[in-house]
């Protein structure tokens, strides 16, 4: 059987953890491809809320093997202790649970780095969550960077770790005027390290290349959203790797022709945590109420997400360079309340009016949204679990979506639980 690409369609926090949760029902593997510890994927189950950082969100299921690939930076504190906490929930880990050999680590001088960096940028900051995701990945493509195979040498570590080190103490002391870190007490962390996360090393390329011919189905999962992807996201404020469909491929090793379904997770509005355009923002009790009724603080750092109108520019612009087979709908059940709601459909800016969404932040910048009015609804729906028993209001708001995008839509959330969730089959049957 094939992969499943599970995508964020917006700026992250679609709700994409959830919809990895349900659909691990039925997967064999759930594998993350990208990203760090600054990703939050929320589960809610019965009376249970766990937030993953780093273990894909399959592993809340006793028959699903978990595997964090090659294309995520991996925080060594934050892993063991998402490890040992999922253990005291009663769930098996070791034996369900891989770790690529070649992934790269987070270093505490990664987190100094980009503190420190973060804090003289002042104004000009990007927002990041200042966890060493981005000073890592910069260290993977010069070349320098500590990976998970570097520790099972105690010397080869030691000669990297040294160099890393005078390096960084340097750039710390130097330009940000910042104390500087000692190399014998990071080693002897991180060979402690090597003896926690040995268990769960392995070559996951090669497994998941095995199981995939053995017919096993695999779902990939990714961390933020398209909209922050670091080529085709809102540059420069994007993370630091590859969270679009594509990145599944280099981030996993495996084949792209094993890929046959892109569901695109979108939120019902829009979202954003840190800086950056967001053309579809609302600065006043519209925003505040979306913000307060959707519980819209960021999984991780607890910060407050800016809210807006869902906006079909950017969604049209994901869904093309992601090639989204189906749609999952999110939070549909927080636009109850609405008497009107408002949906971006085009971009105005310099007396031109279009529907692409633009390569530079300079632009984005300074477009005016261009708004459809379409009616809202009254009705609480927290936890419909059948399309016919939506407001009529909600179902026309849901079928506009999927004409303007031209994709079927599969899963409607109306609530955080597995079990607040339409299946629509097929996909795109919305009657």
């Amino acid at each position: 059987m094939p992969v499943t690409v599970v995508i964020g369609s917006q700026w992250g926090d679609e709700g994409k953890g959830k919809i990895v949760d349900l659909l691990s029902e039925d997967i064999e593997i759930v594998a993350r491809y990208q990203g760090g510890a600054n990703a939050g994927h929320t589960i809610c189950w019965g009376d249970k809320t766990f937030v993953l950082h780093l273990v894909p969100s399959g592993i809340f299921h006793q028959g699903v093997t978990c595997v964090i690939g090659n294309g995520v930076v991996i925080d060594p504190v934050a892993v063991m202790e998402e490890i040992r906490t999922i253990q005291e929930l009663g769930y098996d880990v070791e034996g369900r649970l891989f770790i690529s050999h070649n992934a790269h680590l987070i270093m505490p001088y990664h987190k100094r780095i980009e503190q420190a960096r973060e804090q003289a940028r002042n104004s000009g900051a990007i927002g990041t969550t200042g966890r060493g995701i981005g000073p890592s990945y910069v260290d993977k493509f010069a070349r320098t960077g500590i990976r998970v195979v570097d520790l099972l040498d105690r010397d080869v570590l030691r000669k990297k770790l040294t160099h890393s080190i005078e390096e960084k103490n340097a750039i710390l002391k130097g330009v940000y005027g910042a104390e500087e870190l000692d190399v014998d007490e990071i080693i002897e962390e991180y060979v402690e390290f090597d003896r926690l996360i040995d268990p769960y090393v392995t070559n996951t390329s090669e497994y998941l290349c095995k199981a995939l011919k053995k017919g096993k189905h695999v779902l990939a999962e990714g961390a933020q959203g398209s909209l922050l992807d670091v080529d085709f996201g809102t540059y420069p404020y994007v993370t630091s790797s590859h969270p679009t469909a594509g990145g599944a491929c280099t981030g996993l090793g495996i084949p792209p022709t094993e890929i046959n379904r892109v569901i695109g997770i979108v939120k019902a509005y829009s979202t954003r945590v840190g800086n950056g355009p967001f053309p579809t923002e609302l600065e006043d009790e519209v925003g505040e109420q979306l913000r307060k009724v959707g519980q819209e603080f960021g999984a991780t750092t607890g910060r407050p997400r800016r809210c807006g109108w869902l906006d079909l520019v950017a969604l049209r612009y994901t869904s093309m360079i992601n090639g989204f087979t189906d749609l999952a709908i999110t939070k549909l059940d927080v636009l109850s309340g609405h008497e009107t709601l408002k949906v971006g459909t085009h971009y105005a800016y310099d007396d031109k009016v279009t529907t692409s969404f633009p390569a530079e932040v300079q632009t984005l910048e300074r477009v005016s949204p261009r708004y459809t009015t379409l009616p809202g609804w009254d009705e609480d729906i927290v936890g419909v679990s059948h399309f016919e028993e939506l407001p009529q209001a909600a179902r026309d708001y849901l079928g506009y979506i999927s004409h303007e995008l031209d994709v079927g839509i599969s899963m409607i959330s109306t609530g955080p639980k597995r079990s607040q969730t339409i299946v629509v089959e097929p996909a795109g049957a919305l009657t």
